[in-house]
């Protein structure tokens, strides 16, 4: 009983709710592969399959880790109202796990991470040192850096977003002869930037909660700089943007009218954009908003799983 105890602490340490982001967008990476490589599927093994994903799920388990230790040792998380979106975990400030044990685990987890990307880099193309060197400097940094000059939304955009699809999709279909300039077809290329849009999106909107705590702990982000009314029009923004190129690439024959069913999730947006409108100084009512947020991202970026699935067959 104290063993599984243990584990339900250390999957809740861990921010285990926010692991299947991760997860999605390695699929989306690795159902184009599938798409692009059909000529060669059995290149294409479970083992680098599992080992990809459990990469991904590391790299992001330690962001969380190292998140939540640095703002243990900041003391944000003892002024922060934790929500079930934003806040942390609040473990640490009770006592429930030791700072010692959560920096530890952030190194191993962080770890693991680059030596799966290192296996791909020797097995697929060096071009993926890039997507490691930027993954591993946003996983350590982002708190005591990134946040702190504005740059927190952006890499966490691109490096859990855009480059896990990207990185994903080359992992499973690069070899060392591979010419740049073919690494990536410009399905792939587009259809990742919606993705980082919706993760830097998540980030964004979860901000909001702790603007106050974070900038006395010396965070910079985007709603500390411009203001919660400025950083609600960014956020709706980031909306626009996204549902925009999944209009529009088919139209300009990037990709199949399948991903048009990536648009349903509009309504969810519509709605977390207005409740950012109208209550971003009131966190209690902004947390309905929230809760579309991760909808809109989860759902979203499966659906454009399942477009580029059903235009495969």
């Amino acid at each position: 009983m104290e063993n599984v105890n243990k584990i339900k602490l250390w999957l809740a340490q861990f921010r285990a709710n926010f692991l299947p982001l991760a997860v999605i967008l390695s699929l989306i990476g690795i159902i184009f592969a599938f798409k692009y490589q059909s000529s060669s599927i059995n290149n294409i093994n479970l083992l680098n399959l599992l080992m990809l994903i459990i990469g991904v799920v590391s790299s992001h388990i330690s962001v969380n880790l190292f998140n939540e230790y640095s703002d243990y040792k900041t003391k944000i998380d003892f002024s922060t109202k934790r929500t079930p979106f934003s806040g942390g975990t609040g473990l640490l400030v009770e006592g429930k796990t030791k700072p010692e044990s959560v920096l530890k685990a952030a190194y191993i987890t962080l770890f693991i991470g680059i030596f799966i990307g290192v296996y791909f880099t020797v097995i697929a193309h060096w071009f993926l040192l890039i997507f490691i060197v930027l993954g591993a400097f946003s996983v350590m940094y982002y708190t005591n850096f990134l946040a702190r000059y504005m740059l927190g939304e952006i890499f966490a955009g691109l490096t859990l977003g855009t480059f896990v699809v990207l990185g994903s999709y080359i992992s499973l279909t690069a070899n060392a002869n591979t010419p740049i300039t073919h690494l990536i077809p410009l399905e792939v290329l587009i259809l990742s930037i919606p993705p980082g849009i919706l993760t830097a999106q998540l980030l964004l909107l979860n901000e909001f909660p702790d603007a106050e705590f974070d900038k006395v702990g010396g965070r910079r982000h985007l709603v500390v700089i411009f203001g919660k009314k400025i950083a609600a029009k960014i956020y709706i923004a980031g909306h626009i943007i996204n549902y925009a190129i999944i209009l529009f690439a088919p139209i300009v024959g990037i990709t199949s009218y399948w991903v048009y069913i990536a648009l349903l999730t509009l309504p969810f947006a519509v709605q977390a954009s207005i409740v950012a409108l109208k209550h971003n100084e009131e966190p209690p009512k902004l947390i309905a908003g929230m809760a579309k947020n991760v909808l809109v991202v989860l759902i979203t970026d499966s659906l454009i799983f399942l477009s580029v699935l059903i235009s495969r067959i």
